[in-house]
């Protein structure tokens, strides 16, 4: 059954999108991080695009080192930067984002680092699979 109105998606349509299993995307909604958008009379779970960047997010964070209650926090920050606009709220919030930022920007650099040692590991195992070859 496919949601209804334009932009709804259930969680099959989701999980789709984003990649992350229906387990995953409730365990989510369970803890917080992600919460869908409405839910129909049969307590289907109805989501929109901006639901679908939360999770993408949040898939995306993990890799860079932030563990839930970071990524929480994060979004938590995220919200009222969105939600609740002013001098008061977005130097503290923004301070918090930027922190998060310096945060994934280095895990990113060490990413990258190993990505290049595993590559090059790859190319000497190559070549000495094809030496075997020949």
């Amino acid at each position: 059954m496919k949601a209804t109105e334009p932009g709804a998606m259930q969680i099959g349509e989701i999980a789709a999108r984003t990649g992350l299993s229906l387990r995953t995307i409730r365990y989510y909604e369970e803890i917080g991080l992600v919460v869908p958008t409405r839910r129909t009379s049969g307590r289907f779970r109805i989501y929109t695009e901006s639901d679908i960047e939360r999770l993408i997010l949040v898939k995306a964070v993990k890799p860079l080192g932030l563990g839930l209650e970071q990524t929480r926090a994060m979004l938590e920050a995220r919200d009222r930067l969105q939600s609740q606009p002013g001098p008061a709220i977005a130097d503290d919030e923004a301070r918090l984002m930027i922190e998060y930022l310096s945060t994934a920007q280095e895990h990113l650099r060490r990413l990258r680092a190993s990505l290049k040692d595993a590559e090059e590991a790859v190319r000497l195992l190559e070549r000495d699979v094809d030496a075997l070859r020949r």
